[in-house]
């Protein structure tokens, strides 16, 4: 089950990264307002969260293509909120 310790371990550290990018882009630019910023991070954990009860759902029969769809949607949850972050004036 190291497979399953790593996915976790992704899952935390990519997500983790993108929020403390959020907090960098907040502290680097005081005079702008927050909101958007906000919902990243509300994003950020509303997927955290998603994303390990998808893992931790033990109901899957085809455990290999079931983890590696939810690696897929790591990645493209990741893009879409870097571009989100990206986007921010």
């Amino acid at each position: 089950m190291a497979n399953v310790r790593n996915l976790k371990k992704d899952i935390n550290y990519v997500l983790g990264d993108i929020i403390e990018a959020v907090y960098v882009w907040e502290y680097n630019n005081t005079d702008k307002d927050t909101k958007e910023s906000e919902a990243i991070i509300d994003e950020a954990i509303e997927m955290f969260d998603a994303l390990i009860a998808k893992v931790n759902d033990r109901s899957v029969e085809d455990k290999k293509a079931h983890f590696k769809a939810v690696n897929q949607e790591l990645e493209e949850s990741a893009e879409t909120l870097i571009e989100k972050i990206n986007a921010l004036g």
